[in-house]
This record gives C-alpha cells, structure tokens and sequence, in this order.
C-alpha cells in the first residue's frame, strides 16, 4: 500500500485492472515491480502505449523509485529521449549488439 501511495493510487488499492486507465495501470505495475526490493528490474517499453503526459509522468516515477530502492534497472526502448536519462546505451539490430557505450546521462543519442 505504501507503494500505491508513492505512484499516487494509494485510494485505489481495492479497484480492479479494468476500473483504472492505462497510465493507472502501469503505476501499479511499477508498485508492484518494486514491492520485492529486487536487485534487477526489467523494463520492456515501460511507456508503450501511454500518451506524452503520462509516459512522463511513469518515467519520473521509475527512475525515483530506481533510484530510492538501488536497483539495476534494464531498460529497453525505442525512444531516444528516455535511453538519453540512462548511463549505459546498449543498441541491438538484429538480434547483434551493435554500440554498446556508457552515456553521458542527458546527452543527445543517435540512431
């Protein structure tokens, strides 16, 4: 429940998946990813799908909740500016590795 407060559901608690809004449900998805304390968190395309605001509004809250917990976080995605907040930018095409380059994080990446 703590979680669900800190990614502003904490009211929401008792709804079910189908009585919250896409970016609802990808908060809770976060809440629940860090809810473990894992060492490692996989994010595959975590703002897929959501529309500008509210991808936002989940990659603050990812990397707060990454940051806070400590954990190692794997991300993969096509957006350009979300991979530029990373420290490490590993591109694949392919199924090769391609570049694989720590980032200086906020700096322009390129395809």
């Amino acid at each position: 429940m703590e979680l669900l407060e800190r990614v502003g559901l904490g009211g929401r608690g008792h709804h079910y998946p189908t009585q919250l809004s896409g970016g609802e449900q990808q908060r809770v998805s976060l809440a629940r990813a860090f809810a473990n304390r894992p060492k490692i968190l996989f994010a595959d395309e975590p703002t897929g799908n959501l529309d500008a605001d509210t991808s936002a509004t989940v990659v603050e809250l990812l990397f707060e909740l990454n940051r806070e917990a400590g954990t190692t976080l794997v991300l993969v995605t096509h957006d350009l500016e979300l991979a530029a907040r990373t420290q490490r930018i590993v591109r694949i095409k392919g199924g090769t590795v391609v570049s694989d380059t720590v980032n200086q994080v906020g700096a322009r990446v390129e395809i």
